[in-house]
């Protein structure tokens, strides 16, 4: 026997496979749960290291048309090191990994949020300890192997006012010494380089080290590990001390020694 088909069914038919075939496995991992931006939008007040050439966006078409559609273009200029972003690890080590050699698997991995933002509060220069992260663990077990370690000092909630956030808005070499924010100290970076396994480390202030460093210690035990840093992180009080898995992916910057970063968090459903 034959079966005849019109051209409207089989049109029909294979219309709906095809969108079946695009319709996102909302069951699979990575669909289902919440996803988390982590990132504070780059603009022209976005803040950035006092030395740093900050965030510009020019205008290059924006209107209807003679066609008669609409069309928009911008051109952007950007230091590597402002806004939310990523180091390098060649940023501080050198023959370290530039930001187009970080692997993949530095940058997606197990969240472990520590909160610290009561010490943070309470003394601007507080530098994170090797306790913080023993006491994290005391409440929620051993950090994932693995882990990507995200600081939450609730600066964030400072952002963008830079005076609030890094202790002065003003620009130059002049402003670096007026810095004033919470970072690692150098003895909890040894600690987690040499005692425990970890991707990468991210907090919500403009650096991995505290805003009075001289000597950026903590950048340079963890750039020569080959670990890379992400700072100015959005919205880590949103996130639970374990559970989330985060994404952080940089701008590919050949030979880069950081990059704007767009990181968020994804929480499975409970």
């Amino acid at each position: 026997m034959t079966v005849k088909f019109g051209l409207p069914l089989i049109v029909s038919g294979l219309l709906a496979v095809a969108l079946a075939a695009c319709e996102p496995p909302r069951d699979e991992p990575g669909f289902s749960g919440t996803w988390v931006d982590l990132t504070h939008a780059f603009s022209r007040n976005a803040v950035f290291w006092p030395t740093a050439a900050t965030f510009t966006k020019e205008t290059v078409s924006e209107g209807m048309t003679e066609g008669g559609w609409f069309y928009s273009a911008y051109n952007f200029a950007s230091s590597e090191h402002g806004g939310t972003h990523m180091d390098a690890p060649v940023h501080f080590a050198k023959g370290a990994l530039a930001t187009h050699e970080v692997p993949l698997d530095s940058l997606i991995g197990p969240a472990a949020v520590i909160d610290v933002s009561d010490a943070s509060a309470q003394d601007r220069d507080y530098q994170f300890t090797v306790d913080d992260v023993l006491n994290w663990e005391k409440e929620n077990g051993a950090l994932p192997d693995g882990a990507i370690i995200l600081f939450n000092t609730g600066y964030a909630a400072k952002w963008p006012d830079a005076e609030a956030y890094m202790g002065t808005a003003m620009r130059g070499p002049a402003a670096v010494g007026q810095l004033h924010f919470p970072g690692l100290s150098p003895e909890l970076a040894t600690f987690l380089t040499e005692e425990r396994n970890i991707r990468a480390v991210g907090l919500d202030t403009p650096s991995l080290d505290y805003g009075q460093s001289k000597t950026f210690m903590t950048h340079r035990i963890l750039s020569a590990k080959n670990i890379p840093g992400f700072e100015n992180v959005a919205a880590l009080d949103q996130l639970p001390a374990t559970g989330a898995t985060i994404v952080a992916l940089p701008m590919k910057i050949q030979g880069g020694s950081g990059g704007p970063l767009r990181i968020v968090a994804h929480l499975p459903n409970p």
